[in-house]
């Protein structure tokens, strides 16, 4: 064969890729909530949490948050039911493939080098999405299978086995790069020979501060032979049993800054040195891959959980215990790092990033992230929410977060069927979402109303609906040559091969009318510039079955001689004007 091979999972429908619209986002100030005081200097207020499509606020996320996430967790539904009794079972399991695929794409891209992907799943998909997660994030960036006791009991009716666990896949962006935190040993889980305790509680064992084995004689390591000063004030010499001079296994400066560590024992004829080694101190012990529910909380942890909260509102769907989102971000994070959740369900994952002090962004299509995510953030906020890991970690309240809804489309079909600018648009979001969609930097100067994004130093870019004259054009182009932002830089092209006097700015506008050649600036219209970038007008594109397409049908094959027939439509010409060339 001609056509190299691969290994790969295949599905009806994988070869067929979205176009999305990289929205942007609006923030509602009377849905968001801070703290009314700081609680700590670690306070966080920039979390974000994002009201629709999941798949829409990624692609909105990319150009800002590419590369800056340090983990995510999801936990994709699989609600299909009865909605597929007109599909076969491969179109069925289809079409989640591809709508995970097209999201697993954008978060590897929204992954830090040394970030993980954390999904919970069932036995239904679990195994076709570790094999897809393969393709989009290498099988070499495979971490684990974790296996989590979702059930504290079983289940009697079932028919075959009863189901007591689900899946976490674990991938990393790069393997090689990710570096996961050992997890803390309980007091019963210590080894016997942590036998002491201090002052404060910490479990510790002695070791002798007299160096023994290879390499402990005086001669080895002379600068380690000095005496110490005993608690009866005698002065003490690392001697070894044969009474020979040996070596401390600390340097004179160490033996100082470790004073407090340092523990002497009276014996028949003499003090002996020790040192404490705490239990605390230990780097503790690798995760392992079977979290019991006695450690992490179940389904019925979290159920109990969110009605404690929500007492008087149905339980929400299975939503996940926060002692589980607490071992994920506890292994895979830092404070003050960044955590995204897009299947935010009931909002667990950024209650127990606030209480852990992680940054998060969260995303939620359905309503309940008004019933339940904001009145729950609220409540951690306000330090009113003493359940989950709230005494764990000694959670007094602080922080806030800001509410955002993705923006409407940028077009729409008018009453002729030609794509023109949404109205809903006015000219501070049209700027922002131009930039967007051509890789600018949103930042409008105060000082050059020309200005109102960036690419690099000396590149940036204008929106405006005018229709711009010779003049006009002119005018600009002779200031965007003149500006120098930076003059110790050399200027860097992004466009054309051209090299400007000054700065370079891309223009677009509705309409213009040039006649001459202006070197510092490419101009383009809208929307023509940018009709056939996106699927515009399309907000939906959750897995909910409602939101799924419909079965396909074949279509006829047209019979011997005949053509096939192209549906017309009556375009009114006057609407023309966005989509006329602009004179040279």
């Amino acid at each position: 064969m001609s056509k190299k091979q691969k290994l790969e999972l295949t599905w009806i429908g994988k070869e067929n890729r979205l176009k999305l619209e990289p929205r942007i986002l609006l923030e509602d100030p009377m849905k968001s909530y801070h703290a009314k005081h700081r609680v700590t200097d670690g306070d966080i207020f920039d979390n974000q949490l994002i009201f629709g499509d999941n798949l829409l606020a990624l692609k909105a996320l990319e150009a800002e948050f590419a590369g800056k996430v340090k983990c995510v967790f999801i936990d994709p539904p699989y609600n299909t039911g009865s909605a597929f009794t007109h599909y076969d079972d491969g179109v069925e399991h289809s079409i989640w493939l591809s709508l995970m695929r097209d999201r697993l794409e954008i978060i590897r891209r929204l992954l830090s080098e040394d970030g993980s992907l954390w999904i919970t799943i069932d036995d239904n998909e679990a195994h076709y999405l570790k094999v897809m997660c393969d393709e989009v994030f290498g099988r070499a960036n495979f971490v684990a299978n974790v296996i989590w006791e979702k059930s504290d009991s079983p289940r009697m009716d079932a028919e075959y086995f009863s189901a007591r666990h689900d899946h976490i896949l674990v991938f990393a962006k790069e393997l090689l790069s990710l570096k996961l935190n050992k997890t803390q040993q309980s007091d019963d889980d210590l080894p016997g020979h942590y036998d002491k305790t201090d002052e404060e509680g910490r479990r510790y064992y002695l070791k002798p501060l007299r160096a023994m084995g290879q390499a402990d004689r005086r001669v080895d390591r002379p600068s380690m032979f000095f005496p110490l000063t005993a608690p009866d004030g005698s002065q003490v010499l690392p001697r070894k049993q044969d009474g020979s001079d040996g070596r401390w296994r600390w340097g004179n400066e160490k033996v100082e800054q470790e004073a407090q560590r340092i523990e002497w024992v009276k014996g028949r004829n003499d003090w002996t040195p020790y040192f404490r080694i705490f239990a605390d101190m230990q780097a503790g012990r690798p995760p392992e891959t079977i979290w019991f529910h006695g450690d992490v909380g179940s389904n019925r942890t979290s159920k109990a959980e969110v009605k404690g909260l929500f007492p008087d509102q149905t339980a929400f769907g299975t939503p996940k215990p926060e002692g589980l989102l607490h071992r994920v971000m506890g292994i895979a994070t830092n404070p003050n790092d960044l955590v995204l959740d897009s299947f935010a369900g009931s909002g667990t994952t950024g209650a127990v990033a606030h209480k852990m002090g992680r940054r998060w962004i969260m995303v939620e299509l359905g309503e309940h992230c008004h019933t339940h995510i904001i009145p729950r953030l609220q409540k951690v906020i306000d330090g009113e929410d003493k359940g989950g890991i709230s005494e764990a970690v000694n959670w007094q309240g602080g922080g806030g977060f800001r509410y955002y809804k993705l923006a409407p489309s940028l077009l729409r079909q008018d009453a002729y069927g030609q794509w023109v600018i949404n109205k809903e648009y006015n000219a501070e979001m049209l700027a922002q979402a131009l930039c967007k969609l051509e890789g600018f930097t949103y930042s409008p100067s105060d000082a050059h109303y020309w200005m109102h994004g960036h690419s690099t130093e000396r590149d940036f870019i204008y929106v405006t609906t005018a229709n711009l004259n010779h003049e006009q054009l002119q005018a600009l182009n002779d200031e965007v040559g003149g500006f120098c932002s930076t003059p110790s830089l050399t200027p860097t092209l992004s466009r054309g091969e051209r090299e400007p006097n000054g700065g370079t700015l891309l223009v677009l506008c509705t309409a213009f009318r040039g006649r001459g050649d202006y070197p510092n600036l490419t101009i383009k219209k809208i929307p023509k510039q940018v009709l056939s970038r996106c699927e515009w007008g399309h907000d939906d594109y959750s897995l909910q079955v409602e939101n799924l397409p419909k079965a396909p049908h074949p279509s006829p094959l047209p019979l011997a001689g005949e053509g096939t027939k192209a549906k017309g439509r009556n375009v009114n010409v006057a609407q023309g004007g966005l989509f006329e060339e602009g004179e040279a």
